[in-house]
């Protein structure tokens, strides 16, 4: 009999990954890391690139944040980089948690012209546990002094980690 009870608590453990709280709290920070990389069918040219974002949650919706990135090119010999604050409302489907926001920021270095670009952003964030995150994202940015029309796609895919 005895060794019948001690099945529960272990059964229970197994039960855990199941119910694991998935979704954002207010107060919580979210940690976001990201990669990309090209080069032509040569590998004469190519270029790599890493993101990072800090954020966060005012409510259990609202995000607030930062965003860097950088971006080397032909072997490192040409770099840009843009720094960006961004604000994303999360909607709450328990492990999904699709968003929709706008960031705005300052792009500089040697393949762009400095200056101010703002726009819209969406995307997912799917939690493989508790913690733990892939994000999906894509903004449209433009240059802020040129207008809407001089602007460019960008996407994203990313591990995140909240806290």
């Amino acid at each position: 009999m005895l060794r019948k009870l001690y099945l529960v608590p272990v059964l229970a453990l197994f039960l855990l990954p199941g119910v694991a709280k998935a979704q954002f709290e207010q107060g919580n920070w979210e940690l976001s890391l990201a990669g990309s990389g090209f080069n032509d069918q040569d590998w004469t040219t190519g270029s790599v690139s890493i993101q990072g974002s800090l954020g966060y949650f005012t409510t259990k919706e609202l995000e607030l944040g930062v965003r860097q990135s950088y971006t080397w090119g032909d072997g490192g010999s040409a770099w840009n980089g843009d720094t960006r604050v961004f604000a994303d409302y999360h909607f709450d489907l328990d492990r999904w948690q699709p968003f929709v926001g706008a960031n705005v920021g300052y792009v500089y270095g040697d393949g762009v012209s400095d200056s101010w670009i703002a726009g819209p952003e969406v995307g997912v964030k799917y939690f493989v546990n508790s913690t733990t995150f892939i994000g999906v994202s894509a903004a449209y940015e433009f240059n802020l002094q040129e207008g809407l029309e001089d602007g460019a796609f960008f996407y994203t895919l990313g591990l995140g980690f909240k806290w």
